[in-house]
């Protein structure tokens, strides 16, 4: 399996330094970000760019490398992908990276999750009144943020595709302001989509391992779809509609964000099993032992061997040998291969749809090299 760290290539392409790639991107989305962020309360703020990894708790500047910026990426591209300056992608860049990072936020305080990358949870620095707050801020900035388009954003106004240096169009009258309803409609139905799937995830923890109500494959991928896939679509979406890109390119470029989320959530499903602890930062069979219902499991009971991995799972939250058996069991059963296949068969829906809706070589040659790289993570 290929980390992020290294370059990936395959016989389609050039070799792509992803983390080259991502530097990119975020380099040239920061002073955005950082200026959409100085707009709020300072206490507020400080938390904010302690989620963003920004700064330490207190706001001294911080040592620490920042994230991956992976959602920034794919708005940033988005816009290359179908002609237009990296520029144009800015504003939806800024935008999803603060939805995802108000979303972690919520998220951890829901799972009740102490850490985050490696240090305490905004809900654990600050209180979780204080981090509910910063959420909603984050969640507020980004609406705002989009709906102000290059001004707030700091974006050069983007050109027609195709256009010639002199068709550049204002920053007043250019597709970022004519098409900025509608991206606003778009991040709003994306954001719907995921509540609904963070819903539906918190919702299966309560259904069963077995029986009429136990939690489908079916349902599990139209969740992580939404859940994880929405904001990944809306920031391919988003940073295509900002530079101009047609209704039918966009749509495409959503979907393929779409099967994207999907690939990449159970690849964490995988990691969440089977990974590296020196890796992931997480314990072995860590979502074992909480009960998450995660695709390998779920496939996995769906063969004749469950009924022992069904009263496994009931015992593993506090029996090791219980946890180490049923890791066992849901890899003879074929949980662990029916998940691979379902990433690849995403993966390959995801390119397919890019192949289709991004002509301009360079960017889609990223952005398949970024896909590729996101779901061949240390397993």
């Amino acid at each position: 399996m290929t980390p992020l760290t290294t370059p990936y290539t395959d016989e389609r392409t050039a070799p792509v330094d992803v983390s080259r790639l991502l530097r990119r991107c975020r380099e040239l989305v920061a002073p955005a970000l950082a200026e959409a962020v100085g707009t709020l309360h300072p206490w507020v703020g400080e938390m904010a760019g302690y989620a963003l990894g920004r700064v330490e708790a207190g706001g001294a500047p911080t040592v620490r490398s920042p994230g991956k910026g992976v959602r920034q990426a794919l708005a940033v591209l988005g816009a290359e992908a179908v002609g237009g300056p990296a520029e144009a992608g800015v504003p939806a860049a800024v935008c999803v990276e603060l939805v995802h990072t108000f979303s972690l936020l919520h998220d951890d305080i829901m799972d009740g999750d102490p850490l985050r990358r490696g240090r305490p949870a905004v809900w654990k620095a600050y209180g979780t009144g204080p981090a509910v707050l910063a959420g909603d801020a984050l969640f507020a900035l980004a609406v705002e943020t989009l709906a102000a388009g290059p001004s707030r954003a700091g974006a050069v106004p983007p050109r027609r595709v195709g256009a010639g240096p002199a068709e550049s169009l204002s920053r007043n009258a250019g597709p970022t302001a004519v098409h900025m309803p509608a991206a606003v409609r778009r991040l709003t139905a994306a954001l719907r989509d995921l509540v609904h799937g963070q819903a539906d995830d918190l919702q299966f923890a309560r259904r069963p391992w077995s029986g009429p109500e136990a939690v489908s494959v079916g349902e599990y991928e139209t969740m992580a779809e939404r859940k994880t896939g929405a904001l990944l679509g809306c920031a391919l979406a988003l940073g295509a509609q900002l530079a101009g890109a047609g209704g039918e390119t966009v749509t495409a470029l959503d979907h393929a964000g779409r099967h994207l989320g999907v690939a990449f959530q159970i690849t964490d499903d995988l990691l969440g099993i089977w990974g590296d602890p020196a890796v992931t930062g997480k314990p072995v069979h860590g979502d074992l032992r909480q009960g998450k219902k995660t695709l390998p499991v779920l496939a996995a009971l769906d063969t004749p061997g469950r009924a022992e991995l069904t009263g496994l799972l009931a015992r593993a939250a506090r029996d090791d040998s219980a946890v180490r058996r049923a890791a066992l069991l849901v890899e003879r059963c074929g949980g662990r291969a029916a998940a691979l296949s379902a990433t690849r068969r995403h993966l390959a829906d995801a390119e397919a749809l890019l192949a289709a809706a991004a002509p301009a070589p360079r960017p889609l040659s990223e952005l398949r090299s970024l896909l590729a790289a996101l779901t061949h993570r240390t397993v």
